[in-house]
Parts: structure tokens; C-alpha cells; sequence
């Protein structure tokens, strides 16, 4: 096509395979970003660490088959965390459902041992790990919302489906049982827990 004696291009309009491409690529970097907070929420939420994997793939095929519903009120990281809630509450509703064979913890054990243990940080990971299962359940979804994931308290507030005065509070306890917790390590010389206490108070 001419105009006035110049070349005018129309731009090529993408084909549906450069399209699809695009949206796959998208949905790639939006499992990067998102994956290991999905694991982590899903992990201290009391998932043993073997199902943890499977609920996070859960969680982002839920939210991909969900994807069109997706209003924009949030986040896409609360939602999708608001997602990965929902999956430990179906698993554990399926899990209570079904009759268990045997209760068998070496899979831990292994798991354990085949751990590099001269890295910086592992056993002060160990550690906060022990104390926050020791935190009532909420309070330890809170608090891992809000301080390790860094979720402001009102986006934690619709993770949890609950007031955001009450995540608060829950955080705020969190943190008082975990501090007492780390002062009664220290006191009895629990090397380990030692570090944790400076950045918890």
C-alpha cells in the first residue's frame, strides 16, 4: 500500500502459535516468581514436605483453570496463596477421609541426612522451622504470611478470610510465643536457637 509515493507497512497481526507462545511464556515466569512462596505457605501450613510439592502444582492448575475469574481485587500472589489455602484444606479433608495404612516418619529421617549441613543459616532454618510447628495453626499462617513471605496484613487478612485485627493479633502472638521460646533455648544453651533470639526481639 502507498501513500503519496511512500511505502506503508501494516504490521503483521500475530499468528494464534505466537500467541499462544506469548500466553505460555507468561505462564512460566508467573510460576517462577510465585513457586516458592506457594511451597513455603503450603509447607508451614503442616504439609510434610513429600505432598508440599504436589499441592503447590495443585495450586497453580487450579489457578490457571481459574484464571478467567480473576478480578484483579488482589494481588495475583494473594490469590494465588488464597488458592494454595484452599488446596491444604481439600487435602486434608481427603486425607482424614481415607483409612490410613501405617504412620512412618523415615522418609523424614532420610531426608534429614541427605541435607548439607555446613551451609550458612541451615540450622537457624531447622530451628525456626521446630519452633514455629510448636505455634497454634493460625497464629503460624499468620505469622508466616506477614513476616516470611511479606504479605501487608490486609492481603493476609483475605488469604486467612479473616478480620485484619485478627491477623494482627495472631501475628502479634506468633511472635510472643516464638520470642519466649528462643529466651528458654538460650537459657539452656541450645547453640542452634541462639542467633534466632536477636532477630525475633
Amino acid at each position: 500500500m502507498t501513500r503519496e509515493g511512500h511505502q506503508v507497512t501494516t504490521p503483521a497481526l500475530p499468528t494464534s502459535r505466537d500467541a499462544s507462545l506469548t500466553a505460555w511464556a507468561l505462564v512460566d515466569q508467573f510460576v517462577r516468581a510465585l513457586h516458592r512462596d506457594v511451597r513455603r505457605y503450603v509447607t508451614y501450613l503442616g504439609v510434610d514436605p513429600q505432598t508440599a510439592d504436589d499441592l503447590a502444582q495443585d495450586t497453580f492448575l487450579r489457578a490457571l483453570g481459574s484464571l478467567h475469574r480473576f478480578e484483579g481485587r488482589s494481588s495475583a500472589r494473594t490469590w494465588l496463596l488464597a488458592i494454595a489455602r484452599r488446596a491444604v484444606i481439600d487435602s486434608f479433608r481427603t486425607a482424614a477421609a481415607r483409612p490410613r495404612l501405617a504412620d512412618s516418619d523415615d522418609w523424614q529421617l532420610a531426608a534429614e541426612r541427605a541435607q548439607p549441613r555446613g551451609l550458612p543459616g541451615f540450622d537457624d532454618g531447622i530451628a525456626l522451622d521446630e519452633l514455629l510447628a510448636e505455634l497454634p495453626e493460625e497464629r503460624r499462617e499468620a505469622f508466616v504470611l506477614t513476616q516470611l513471605l511479606g504479605l501487608p496484613y490486609a492481603e493476609a487478612a483475605l488469604v486467612s478470610d479473616c478480620p485484619i485485627g485478627t491477623v494482627r493479633s495472631r501475628v502479634a502472638r506468633a511472635r510472643s510465643a516464638l520470642i519466649a521460646s528462643l529466651s528458654d533455648a538460650e537459657r539452656c544453651g541450645l547453640p542452634e536457637r541462639r542467633e534466632l533470639v536477636g532477630a525475633m526481639a
